[in-house]
C-alpha cells in the first residue's frame, strides 16, 4: 500500500492531531508510514500544512502531483495545496462555498456553520472532517474502527466525544 494524504488548516485546528491518528493507524498494522509534524507557522492562526505517507517511502515531503487526498481543515488552505494532488485525487474540504471547478473528486462541507450551530465543538471540527472523509473517500486506507481506535489512543479522556462527532460527520456524509 502506498497513500498519500496533505491536511490543510490553521494552527490549533488539529492538523497535527490528525497526523498522529493517520499515524498510529498506519503502526497498529505495522505499515510503514512517514509524516510530518507541521509546515508554516504551528501557532494558533498561522498557516499548517502536514503529510503524511503510508506505505514504503523514504521522504516525508509529498511532491508536487503525488497526493492521493487533502484533508482542508480551511477552503484556502486546502487550494492552496491542490498543486500536491495527482490525477485521480480527492479533496475533502470545510468550505462555506463551492470551490471553482477542479479535476478531482471533490466534497465540500461547511463544518464552521456546524460547529457554530453547536451541532459538535470547535474543537472537533478536525474529527468531523476525518468522519466525512472515511464516508465518502473510496479507497482511503484505513477502516472507521482502525480510526477510533487511534483516537482512543491519542486521549482517552476525549475519546468518546471525539468518536461521536466521527460518527455524525459519517451521517452526515450519506446526504452529499
Amino acid at each position: 500500500m502506498r497513500y498519500q494524504v496533505v491536511i490543510a488548516g490553521f494552527g490549533g485546528q488539529g492538523v497535527v492531531f490528525l497526523v498522529k491518528v493517520l499515524a498510529l493507524c498506519a503502526g497498529n498494522r505495522d505499515i510503514p508510514f512517514l509524516g510530518t509534524e507541521n509546515h508554516g507557522m504551528s501557532q494558533r492562526g498561522g498557516a499548517v500544512s502536514c503529510d503524511i505517507k503510508v506505505g514504503d517511502f523514504s521522504n516525508p515531503v509529498i511532491d508536487n502531483g503525488q497526493a492521493d487526498l487533502i484533508i482542508g481543515l480551511d477552503a484556502n488552505e486546502a487550494l492552496r495545496n491542490l498543486h500536491l494532488l495527482k490525477q485521480g485525487a480527492s479533496v475533502i474540504s470545510n468550505a462555506k462555498e463551492a470551490f471553482p471547478a477542479l479535476p478531482f473528486e471533490v466534497t465540500l462541507v461547511d463544518a464552521n456553520a456546524k460547529a457554530l450551530n453547536n451541532e459538535f465543538p470547535i474543537q472537533g471540527l478536525n474529527v468531523f472532517m476525518l468522519g466525512i472523509t472515511l464516508a465518502k473517500v473510496e479507497g482511503f486506507p484505513f477502516s472507521v474502527e482502525e480510526v477510533k481506535q487511534a483516537i482512543t489512543q491519542m486521549n482517552a479522556k476525549v475519546a468518546q466525544q471525539n468518536i461521536e462527532i466521527l460518527d455524525m460527520a459519517m451521517e452526515y456524509a450519506k446526504s452529499l
